[in-house]
Formats: C-alpha cells, structure tokens, sequence
C-alpha cells in the first residue's frame, strides 16, 4: 500500500483581514513511498528548511535524499521550491502553467499518474498552474499545496489569499472535496474531511 509521511509542516500566519505574512512562511514537505518502488516528494518548502527535511529522511530511517526519484511542485513559488537541489535523482514535475526555471523539469501539460495510485491533477486559482497529487494509500490523501494553504480554506471555502484566479480557485476546492478523504494543505496539519 502507498504510505504518505509529512517530511515537515508548512507555516503561514494569517491576519484578521485576510492578508498573510510572507516573511515568515514555509510550505509542507511530504514524502510518498509507492508500492511500485517510487520515492516522490512533493514541494521541497524554503530553502532554510533543509536541514530539518535531512532529519525527517534520518528519522524515517532506510531511505536517503538521494533514493528520492521524484519530485512534484505544486507550484513554483519559493516558499515550495527551496529544497529541489537536494533531490539530485530526481524527475522534477512541474505544470506547465507555471513560470519555473527548474533545469530539466518535466513539463505537465494534463492530470496524470506518475505512478501506480498517484495521480497529478491541475487545481489552478492560486497560481495558474497550480496542482495537486491525489494519492490512494489506506484512504484517498489529496496533497493540494496553496489550493488551501490552511484547513479554514478548506473547510471554509476561503481561496487562497494570494491568487490568479478566483473562479478557478473556488472549482479546485470543490475538485478537491469530491474525491478526497484527507487533505494535506500547503502551510497546515493534514486532516480527514471523511
């Protein structure tokens, strides 16, 4: 069975009006291991989260930086793109709607499976080429970066502060709760919504 492990918990702070605090912010890591051998993380966090994303891996124990094949941004921003260079063996995925520059990224162009039970699926609104990775494991795990940056965005159906696109923000939360029956969020504690 795939298994999904949080390599580090996102923050974002929040404001009363809305508005968040951008200078101390970081994204969740996490790490999904397949039943067909793959090793994917997915978003890297900020760039000063390495050296608790190595202590993750050493806890975990058995599995290195280095056995990572995979990796999937959910979108290019730099509080989720910190940490690529870690992963030397990996097939970064990055959507094709997104102003990237990571070398010899793999371009997604439409939903697809990477492997066997994961599944990348475009959820735009927070940047236009926002995505999220719906894994099955031992129940459906959506790992939807800034499509809900906090638990209230989803449960509350707020979009992201910062957005692109409204509508489209809005139609991602909802593709979300369709299929999901846990929701990884991008700065959050991952929790059941069944």
């Amino acid at each position: 069975m795939n298994s999904i492990d949080v390599l580090v918990l996102g923050y974002l702070e929040r404001f009363e009006d809305g508005s968040v605090n951008l200078k101390e912010t970081w994204s969740t890591s996490s790490l999904i291991r397949t039943d067909d051998g793959h090793v994917i993380v997915v978003d890297t966090s900020s760039d000063f989260m390495r050296s608790p994303i190595k202590s993750a891996f050493k806890q975990i124990g058995k599995i290195f930086p280095d056995d990572v094949d995979m990796v999937v941004l959910t979108h290019c921003h730099t509080d989720h793109i910190g940490n690529v260079s870690l992963f030397k063996n990996a097939t970064v995925y990055v959507h094709e709607g997104e102003e990237c520059t990571i070398p010899d990224a793999k371009i997604v162009k439409e939903d697809t499976e990477i492997a066997k039970g994961v599944r990348l699926v475009h959820t735009p609104g927070h940047s236009d080429g926002s995505m999220s990775v719906f894994v099955e494991a031992d129940r459906r795990y959506a790992i939807v970066g800034d499509a809900a940056p906090l638990k209230d965005n989803f449960t509350k159906r707020i979009i992201p502060a910062l957005h692109t696109d409204a509508e489209a923000a809005r139609a991602s939360l909802e593709k979300i709760a369709e299929w999901a029956d846990v929701i990884v969020p991008g700065h959050d504690k991952p929790f059941k919504v069944r």
